[in-house]
């Protein structure tokens, strides 16, 4: 299992490197709301919506170069921080 996990790994990051180095479309940008979640002394959450922003992602399987994966963030297109 960790050997198969590694070659996927490496193939990915071997398809990244020749997506970059051709300047064929190695990133993408997904549409993400974020809010943060503000917890009061009362007990209560406060929630405070942020305007949709468009955040930077890779085409690849695993993360890259500081980026999430495209195929997460259209998963995951809400974002919350508690605070």
């Amino acid at each position: 299992m960790l050997g198969v996990t590694a070659l996927a790994y490496a193939a990915d990051y071997g398809v990244f490197r020749y997506r970059v180095a051709g300047n064929r479309q190695p990133f993408g940008r997904i549409t993400v709301t974020t809010y943060d979640a503000v917890q009061q002394k009362s007990g209560k959450t406060v929630f405070i919506f942020n305007p949709p922003e468009a955040q930077t992602c890779v085409n690849a399987l695993f993360p890259r170069s500081g980026y999430f994966p495209c195929w997460y963030l259209q998963r995951h297109t809400e974002q919350r921080t508690d605070i």
